[in-house]
Protein backbone atom coordinates (compact mmCIF):
# COMPACT_ATOMS: atom_id res chain seq x y z
CA UNK A 1 0.00 0.00 0.00
CA UNK A 2 1.48 3.34 -0.90
CA UNK A 3 0.02 6.65 0.87
CA UNK A 4 1.69 10.18 0.49
CA UNK A 5 1.20 13.57 1.50
CA UNK A 6 -0.77 13.09 4.37
CA UNK A 7 0.39 16.91 5.74
CA UNK A 8 -0.90 16.74 9.85
CA UNK A 9 -1.07 20.01 10.68
CA UNK A 10 0.85 21.90 13.49
CA UNK A 11 0.24 24.78 15.81
CA UNK A 12 0.52 26.85 13.45
CA UNK A 13 -2.01 26.68 10.31
CA UNK A 14 -5.48 25.65 10.83
CA UNK A 15 -7.93 25.99 12.84
CA UNK A 16 -8.15 23.04 15.97
CA UNK A 17 -11.57 21.91 14.94
CA UNK A 18 -10.25 21.22 11.36
CA UNK A 19 -7.10 19.66 12.30
CA UNK A 20 -8.91 16.80 14.57
CA UNK A 21 -11.78 17.08 11.57
CA UNK A 22 -9.04 16.29 8.93
CA UNK A 23 -7.38 13.52 10.66
CA UNK A 24 -9.85 11.89 11.94
CA UNK A 25 -11.01 11.59 8.45
CA UNK A 26 -7.94 10.03 7.30
CA UNK A 27 -7.51 7.70 10.53
CA UNK A 28 -10.65 6.10 9.60
CA UNK A 29 -9.97 5.68 6.15
CA UNK A 30 -6.72 4.66 6.86
CA UNK A 31 -7.58 1.73 9.32
CA UNK A 32 -10.75 0.82 6.88
CA UNK A 33 -7.76 0.43 3.57
CA UNK A 34 -5.76 -1.70 6.37
CA UNK A 35 -8.03 -3.60 7.65
CA UNK A 36 -9.84 -4.38 3.80
CA UNK A 37 -6.64 -5.16 2.14
CA UNK A 38 -3.86 -6.39 4.98
CA UNK A 39 -1.06 -5.38 3.16
CA UNK A 40 2.73 -6.80 3.81
CA UNK A 41 4.01 -3.38 3.15
CA UNK A 42 3.12 0.48 3.90
CA UNK A 43 5.13 3.00 1.70
CA UNK A 44 4.31 6.82 2.95
CA UNK A 45 5.90 9.12 0.09
CA UNK A 46 6.94 12.17 2.23
CA UNK A 47 5.43 15.08 3.54
CA UNK A 48 3.96 13.45 6.51
CA UNK A 49 3.73 16.58 8.59
CA UNK A 50 2.79 20.06 7.32
CA UNK A 51 5.03 22.18 9.58
CA UNK A 52 7.88 19.17 10.49
CA UNK A 53 10.44 22.03 9.27
CA UNK A 54 9.43 25.18 11.15
CA UNK A 55 8.30 23.07 14.85
CA UNK A 56 10.67 23.01 18.12
CA UNK A 57 11.50 19.55 19.47
CA UNK A 58 9.20 18.80 21.33
CA UNK A 59 6.37 19.91 19.01
CA UNK A 60 8.13 17.32 16.36
CA UNK A 61 7.94 14.61 18.92
CA UNK A 62 4.34 14.99 19.60
CA UNK A 63 3.95 15.22 15.47
CA UNK A 64 5.99 11.60 15.23
CA UNK A 65 3.36 9.83 18.13
CA UNK A 66 0.42 11.55 16.40
CA UNK A 67 1.66 10.09 13.15
CA UNK A 68 1.88 6.79 14.31
CA UNK A 69 -1.48 6.93 16.52
CA UNK A 70 -3.40 7.88 13.69
CA UNK A 71 -1.48 5.43 11.05
CA UNK A 72 -0.70 2.56 12.94
CA UNK A 73 -0.26 -1.03 11.18
CA UNK A 74 -1.66 -4.24 12.34
CA UNK A 75 0.93 -6.48 13.70
CA UNK A 76 2.73 -7.94 10.62
CA UNK A 77 2.50 -5.11 8.48
CA UNK A 78 5.76 -3.18 8.37
CA UNK A 79 5.58 0.68 7.19
CA UNK A 80 8.34 2.64 5.88
CA UNK A 81 8.38 5.99 5.21
CA UNK A 82 10.54 8.96 2.81
CA UNK A 83 10.89 12.42 3.65
CA UNK A 84 9.11 15.36 1.93
CA UNK A 85 10.33 18.65 2.27
CA UNK A 86 7.66 19.77 4.44
CA UNK A 87 9.04 17.43 6.59
CA UNK A 88 12.92 18.90 7.00
CA UNK A 89 12.31 21.66 4.73
CA UNK A 90 13.49 22.42 0.72
CA UNK A 91 17.39 21.82 0.43
CA UNK A 92 18.62 25.36 0.72
CA UNK A 93 16.66 25.33 4.11
CA UNK A 94 17.52 21.77 6.00
CA UNK A 95 19.35 22.48 8.89
CA UNK A 96 21.59 19.20 10.17
CA UNK A 97 19.38 18.44 13.52
CA UNK A 98 16.29 18.59 10.89
CA UNK A 99 17.50 16.00 9.04
CA UNK A 100 18.96 14.01 12.13
CA UNK A 101 15.65 13.85 14.09
CA UNK A 102 13.75 12.52 11.07
CA UNK A 103 15.76 10.32 10.63
CA UNK A 104 16.15 9.16 13.84
CA UNK A 105 12.67 9.28 14.70
CA UNK A 106 11.42 7.62 11.68
CA UNK A 107 13.66 5.69 10.96
CA UNK A 108 14.60 7.04 7.73
CA UNK A 109 18.37 7.54 6.32
CA UNK A 110 18.95 9.53 3.25
CA UNK A 111 18.84 6.17 1.23
CA UNK A 112 17.91 2.90 2.01
CA UNK A 113 17.84 -0.42 0.01
CA UNK A 114 15.67 -3.39 1.28
CA UNK A 115 14.10 -6.60 0.22
CA UNK A 116 10.49 -7.70 0.35
CA UNK A 117 10.53 -11.80 -1.46
CA UNK A 118 13.13 -11.17 -3.71
CA UNK A 119 11.59 -7.54 -4.15
CA UNK A 120 14.27 -4.55 -3.99
CA UNK A 121 13.35 -0.95 -3.36
CA UNK A 122 15.09 1.83 -2.77
CA UNK A 123 13.91 4.89 -0.44
CA UNK A 124 15.32 8.24 -1.72
CA UNK A 125 15.40 11.75 0.01
CA UNK A 126 14.77 13.76 -2.58
CA UNK A 127 15.98 16.90 -1.20
CA UNK A 128 19.43 15.15 -0.82
CA UNK A 129 19.27 15.05 -4.64
CA UNK A 130 20.74 18.79 -5.45
CA UNK A 131 23.85 17.98 -6.23
CA UNK A 132 26.05 20.15 -4.79
CA UNK A 133 28.35 18.36 -2.99
CA UNK A 134 26.71 19.33 0.79
CA UNK A 135 27.32 16.75 3.73
CA UNK A 136 23.76 15.13 3.30
CA UNK A 137 23.55 14.95 -0.90
CA UNK A 138 27.02 13.64 -0.36
CA UNK A 139 26.06 11.00 1.75
CA UNK A 140 22.97 10.52 -0.51
CA UNK A 141 25.13 10.01 -3.17
CA UNK A 142 27.96 7.95 -1.11
CA UNK A 143 25.48 5.47 0.06
CA UNK A 144 23.55 5.38 -3.93
CA UNK A 145 26.67 4.20 -5.41
CA UNK A 146 27.13 1.50 -2.65
CA UNK A 147 23.92 0.35 -3.71
CA UNK A 148 24.43 0.50 -7.34
CA UNK A 149 27.44 -1.56 -6.97
CA UNK A 150 25.06 -4.14 -4.79
CA UNK A 151 22.97 -4.79 -7.78
CA UNK A 152 25.51 -4.75 -10.33
CA UNK A 153 27.34 -7.45 -8.65
CA UNK A 154 23.66 -9.71 -7.68
CA UNK A 155 22.55 -9.37 -11.76
CA UNK A 156 26.45 -10.68 -12.80
CA UNK A 157 28.24 -7.50 -13.92
CA UNK A 158 31.79 -7.64 -14.70
CA UNK A 159 31.77 -4.07 -13.76
CA UNK A 160 30.91 -4.53 -9.77
CA UNK A 161 33.46 -3.79 -7.43
CA UNK A 162 32.56 -5.26 -4.04
CA UNK A 163 31.37 -9.12 -3.21
CA UNK A 164 27.88 -8.16 -1.29
CA UNK A 165 24.69 -9.29 -3.35
CA UNK A 166 20.90 -9.44 -2.60
CA UNK A 167 19.25 -12.56 -3.07
CA UNK A 168 17.09 -13.03 -6.33
CA UNK A 169 18.07 -10.07 -8.19
CA UNK A 170 15.14 -8.39 -9.68
CA UNK A 171 15.27 -4.76 -11.00
CA UNK A 172 14.67 -2.08 -8.21
CA UNK A 173 11.95 0.03 -7.89
CA UNK A 174 12.19 3.65 -6.29
CA UNK A 175 10.51 4.98 -3.88
CA UNK A 176 11.02 8.97 -3.23
CA UNK A 177 8.60 12.04 -2.62
CA UNK A 178 9.40 14.19 -5.29
CA UNK A 179 8.61 13.17 -9.17
CA UNK A 180 11.68 12.49 -11.50
CA UNK A 181 12.23 15.56 -14.00
CA UNK A 182 9.58 16.08 -16.62
CA UNK A 183 8.44 19.69 -17.82
CA UNK A 184 5.30 20.02 -16.35
CA UNK A 185 1.99 17.84 -15.78
CA UNK A 186 0.53 18.23 -19.04
CA UNK A 187 1.28 14.92 -19.93
CA UNK A 188 -0.94 13.61 -17.29
CA UNK A 189 -4.06 12.44 -18.50
CA UNK A 190 -5.68 10.72 -16.04
CA UNK A 191 -8.92 12.09 -14.48
CA UNK A 192 -7.52 13.41 -11.40
CA UNK A 193 -4.67 14.30 -12.91
CA UNK A 194 -4.22 18.50 -12.04
CA UNK A 195 -5.97 20.50 -12.94
CA UNK A 196 -6.21 23.26 -16.21
CA UNK A 197 -4.40 25.48 -16.29
CA UNK A 198 -2.28 24.15 -13.41
CA UNK A 199 -1.46 21.33 -15.35
CA UNK A 200 0.40 23.25 -17.99
CA UNK A 201 2.21 25.28 -15.53
CA UNK A 202 6.18 24.67 -16.19
CA UNK A 203 8.01 22.89 -13.26
CA UNK A 204 10.93 23.95 -11.51
CA UNK A 205 13.79 21.85 -10.75
CA UNK A 206 14.97 20.77 -7.56
CA UNK A 207 11.42 22.60 -6.00
CA UNK A 208 8.38 20.70 -8.16
CA UNK A 209 10.66 17.73 -9.67
CA UNK A 210 13.76 16.10 -9.38
CA UNK A 211 16.63 18.03 -11.51
CA UNK A 212 17.33 16.38 -14.90
CA UNK A 213 20.75 15.47 -13.86
CA UNK A 214 19.92 13.91 -10.50
CA UNK A 215 17.01 12.17 -12.83
CA UNK A 216 19.20 10.93 -15.16
CA UNK A 217 21.90 9.95 -12.36
CA UNK A 218 19.12 7.85 -10.18
CA UNK A 219 18.34 5.78 -13.61
CA UNK A 220 21.40 4.92 -14.53
CA UNK A 221 22.78 3.73 -11.27
CA UNK A 222 19.73 1.90 -10.44
CA UNK A 223 18.06 0.92 -13.91
CA UNK A 224 14.50 0.97 -11.84
CA UNK A 225 11.60 -1.00 -13.57
CA UNK A 226 9.12 1.68 -11.27
CA UNK A 227 9.03 4.81 -9.55
CA UNK A 228 6.87 6.20 -7.13
CA UNK A 229 6.80 10.00 -6.08
CA UNK A 230 4.37 12.03 -4.81
CA UNK A 231 4.71 15.84 -3.96
CA UNK A 232 2.38 17.28 -6.55
CA UNK A 233 -0.50 16.19 -4.28
CA UNK A 234 -2.29 14.95 -8.26
CA UNK A 235 -1.96 11.81 -10.01
CA UNK A 236 0.58 11.06 -13.52
CA UNK A 237 1.30 8.09 -14.94
CA UNK A 238 4.70 8.69 -17.20
CA UNK A 239 6.65 5.95 -19.68
CA UNK A 240 9.93 6.38 -19.50
CA UNK A 241 12.94 5.27 -22.00
CA UNK A 242 16.13 6.29 -20.97
CA UNK A 243 19.23 5.45 -23.81
CA UNK A 244 22.78 5.79 -22.13
CA UNK A 245 24.13 4.51 -24.11
CA UNK A 246 23.63 3.28 -28.20
CA UNK A 247 23.00 -0.69 -26.83
CA UNK A 248 21.46 -0.02 -23.77
CA UNK A 249 17.97 0.98 -22.84
CA UNK A 250 16.36 1.74 -19.51
CA UNK A 251 12.45 1.27 -20.07
CA UNK A 252 10.12 1.93 -16.75
CA UNK A 253 6.72 3.60 -15.17
CA UNK A 254 6.64 6.41 -13.27
CA UNK A 255 3.79 6.81 -10.78
CA UNK A 256 2.98 10.16 -9.14
CA UNK A 257 0.52 9.19 -6.26
CA UNK A 258 -2.22 11.74 -5.47
CA UNK A 259 -2.54 13.17 -1.66
CA UNK A 260 -4.13 11.00 0.87
CA UNK A 261 -5.40 14.28 2.51
CA UNK A 262 -8.76 15.82 1.77
CA UNK A 263 -7.22 19.36 2.76
CA UNK A 264 -5.16 19.36 -0.58
CA UNK A 265 -7.76 17.85 -2.62
CA UNK A 266 -11.27 17.02 -3.00
CA UNK A 267 -11.06 12.84 -4.04
CA UNK A 268 -7.86 11.30 -1.74
CA UNK A 269 -6.59 8.16 -2.90
CA UNK A 270 -3.68 5.42 -2.41
CA UNK A 271 -2.11 2.79 -4.51
CA UNK A 272 -2.16 -0.85 -3.88
CA UNK A 273 0.30 -2.43 -5.41
CA UNK A 274 0.91 -6.45 -6.42
CA UNK A 275 4.34 -7.07 -7.18
CA UNK A 276 6.70 -10.08 -8.30
CA UNK A 277 10.34 -10.02 -9.20
CA UNK A 278 8.75 -10.33 -13.05
CA UNK A 279 5.92 -7.54 -12.41
CA UNK A 280 4.12 -4.56 -10.76
CA UNK A 281 0.61 -3.85 -10.47
CA UNK A 282 -0.89 -1.21 -9.16
CA UNK A 283 -4.66 -0.29 -8.80
CA UNK A 284 -5.15 3.20 -7.75
CA UNK A 285 -8.12 3.44 -4.65
CA UNK A 286 -10.61 6.35 -4.53
CA UNK A 287 -11.78 7.57 -0.70
CA UNK A 288 -15.21 9.62 -0.85
CA UNK A 289 -15.70 12.84 -2.01
CA UNK A 290 -15.41 15.33 1.61
CA UNK A 291 -19.18 16.92 0.72
CA UNK A 292 -20.20 12.82 0.01
CA UNK A 293 -19.12 12.75 3.58
CA UNK A 294 -21.02 15.95 4.62
CA UNK A 295 -23.92 15.09 3.38
CA UNK A 296 -23.95 11.36 4.75
CA UNK A 297 -23.22 13.01 8.68
CA UNK A 298 -26.51 14.72 8.31
CA UNK A 299 -28.37 12.54 6.99
CA UNK A 300 -27.38 10.31 9.41
CA UNK A 301 -28.00 12.58 12.23
CA UNK A 302 -30.99 13.23 11.42
CA UNK A 303 -31.76 9.82 10.99
CA UNK A 304 -30.58 9.74 14.64
CA UNK A 305 -32.41 12.19 15.75
CA UNK A 306 -35.94 11.18 14.21
CA UNK A 307 -35.24 7.87 15.84
CA UNK A 308 -34.24 8.99 18.96
CA UNK A 309 -37.75 11.01 18.86
CA UNK A 310 -39.94 8.30 17.85
CA UNK A 311 -37.99 5.71 20.44
CA UNK A 312 -39.06 8.46 23.06
CA UNK A 313 -42.70 8.39 22.27
CA UNK A 314 -43.14 5.49 21.93
CA UNK A 315 -41.46 4.10 25.13
CA UNK A 316 -43.95 6.95 27.22
CA UNK A 317 -47.21 5.69 25.05
CA UNK A 318 -46.27 2.06 26.28
CA UNK A 319 -45.43 3.57 29.65
CA UNK A 320 -48.97 4.95 29.84
CA UNK A 321 -50.64 2.06 28.20
CA UNK A 322 -49.14 -0.73 30.93
CA UNK A 323 -49.79 1.64 33.89
CA UNK A 324 -53.30 1.58 32.85
CA UNK A 325 -53.80 5.30 32.04
CA UNK A 326 -56.21 6.67 29.51
CA UNK A 327 -54.53 7.81 26.83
Amino acid sequence: MVIADTHLLGSRNGHWVDKWRREWQMHRAFQTAITLHRPEVVFVLGDLFDEGKWCPEKEFNDYVERFHKLFKVPEGTKMHVVVGNHDIGFHYKITPSLAHRFEKKLDAPPVRLMSVRGNHFVLVNSMAMEGDGCRLCARAVNLIEKIADILKCSNGSPLCKSNMKVDNYSRPIIMQHYPLYRESDSICTEPDAAPLPERNSLFEERWDCLSKESTEYLVESLSPRAVFGAHTHHSCMVRHSFVPTSNHKIEFIEYTVPSFSWRNRLDPKYYLLTISPKEVKVSKCGLPREWTMQVTAVVMFCVLVVYLRFSSTAAHYGYKYLSGKKV
